[in-house]
């Protein structure tokens, strides 16, 4: 047992995976009440059209923000002992994100009616909902420039404590607008859940005011937009294509099997989101900053090793588990009505395994800003993804989508090694370069 705590006591990883398990086990809670809500009053179809929303939100609110969020972080912890270059980082993030946040706003707000009948077709006018989406728009980037600052600087337990509050305060407010409004307090809490945290993280950002007075306009620097303009670049271009693919598969179901099937494959997305929180925000706080610190090849095959040792054969179990209680989970979290997303369970399990292994290598991309890489093997995961979903939908249904997203994992994962092999398994100069 003394051995078990020391290793505890002094392994970085296993400390914040510890105290993330927290945070995830309130965000699966939340997440589950808030599905269950949506399953009991709007059921399947209502799930597809919140989908669809969900998807055009994340896609905005990145691209509002610029893509920068990994940026930040990756060059507040290789500068945050530096305070003039510190200065220069915070200074030219918080003007660009501003600039490009209230141009996304005005352009969101008085197309509204466009953009409704681009999400929802002919099912509804939800336009008032896109223009409360608009207003609420600057404060979910003002609180992940907050996250990035903190996330920057290691700050594991704000972080945690912030997401922990966050998640109570918005799944709250989702429940209560879906059980006065039905489908239309969903949709309300889709645009608006994410920018309500910025009424907790605010108070951390008023606790660190050392902070406020680096940001100056006189220190804007050309230089660090220029270096995160990469970052921009790979992050725009997941923010932008990775929805735009979710809506045509999941448009692609609903014309060739049925707005009901489209339900059930947004349902196991649900569930799958929230059993990979654990993994997902443990590499963006832990992997992100750690990579980017390091500067050689033995520290970076250490870390993805670790991770694979200490975190992958836990990940492993939680998903034997699922799959076995995927009957269970399905009427809890769901209802009887969701009873055929059983028959996606096994592809999706299998898909989220291989993504993650192949995902905690890729981020060594962003940490060192290997902008070609991440371009040409993301295009290559989205197109092998879509084309595959067309012909697997076509074959078997709905199921056919997860089988193509288990398809190109395994296709992903291949490259990746591919690409770091050397790193992972040859002998290279002591070095990594950053691009």
């Amino acid at each position: 047992m003394k051995k078990v705590l020391d290793y505890i006591n002094t392994n970085v990883l296993v400390k914040v995976a510890s105290l993330n398990s927290v945070s995830v086990i309130v965000k699966i809670i939340a997440g589950f009440l808030t599905s269950k809500f949506i399953a009991i009053f709007i059921g399947s179809e209502g799930m597809a059209l919140v989908g669809n929303l969900r998807n055009f939100v994340g896609s905005i609110q990145s691209i509002s923000i610029l893509g920068l969020y990994k940026g930040v972080v990756k060059y507040i912890a290789q500068f945050k002992k530096d305070t003039v270059q510190l200065s220069k980082i915070l200074s030219t993030v918080f003007y660009l994100g501003f600039i490009s946040t209230i141009l996304m706003s005005f352009l969101v707000y008085f197309k509204a009616d466009y953009i409704n009948d681009l999400i929802f077709k002919e099912y509804n006018n939800y336009a008032y909902i896109i223009q409360i989406f608009a207003i609420a728009i600057p404060f979910y980037a003002l609180n992940m420039f907050a996250f990035s600052i903190l996330n920057g600087f290691s700050k594991y337990k704000y972080l945690i404590v912030f997401n922990i509050f966050g998640q109570i305060l918005g799944s709250v407010i989702t429940i209560l607008l879906i059980w006065q409004e039905q489908i239309d307090g969903a949709l309300i809490a889709v645009v608006v859940a994410e920018s309500l945290i910025f009424l907790i993280t605010v108070v951390g950002i008023i606790n660190r005011r050392n902070f406020i007075p680096l940001i100056k306009a006189s220190n804007f620097s050309l230089s660090f937009a220029k270096k995160l303009s990469s970052y921009s670049g790979m992050a725009l271009f997941s923010a932008i294509i990775l929805p735009l693919i979710a809506i045509l598969i999941r448009s692609y179901i609903i014309d060739n099997v049925g707005l009901k099937e489209a339900g059930f494959w947004e349902a196991m997305n649900r569930i799958s989101k929230y059993y990979l929180l654990f993994v997902t925000t443990l590499l963006t706080m832990y992997i992100l900053p750690r990579f980017s610190e390091i500067d050689n090849i033995k520290d970076f095959r250490k870390e993805v090793f670790g991770f694979y040792k200490s975190i992958i054969p836990i990940f492993a179990v939680g998903l034997i588990v699922i799959y076995f209680l995927r009957h269970f989970i399905i009427r809890i979290v769901l209802t009887d009505e969701f009873t055929p997303v059983e028959e996606l369970f096994l592809w999706q399990l299998m898909g989220d395994f291989i993504k993650v292994l192949s995902v905690v290598i890729a981020y060594q991309f962003l940490a060192k800003r290997m902008f070609w890489h991440y371009i040409v093997t993301e295009a290559f995961s989205v197109i092998t993804l879509y084309f595959t979903s067309k012909i697997l939908i076509d074959e078997f249904g709905v199921v056919g989508a997860n089988m193509a997203y288990f398809i190109t994992n395994i296709m992903y994962y291949a490259i990746i090694l591919l690409i770091f092999y050397s790193s992972l398994f040859g002998v290279l100069p002591d070095k990594i370069e950053e691009r």
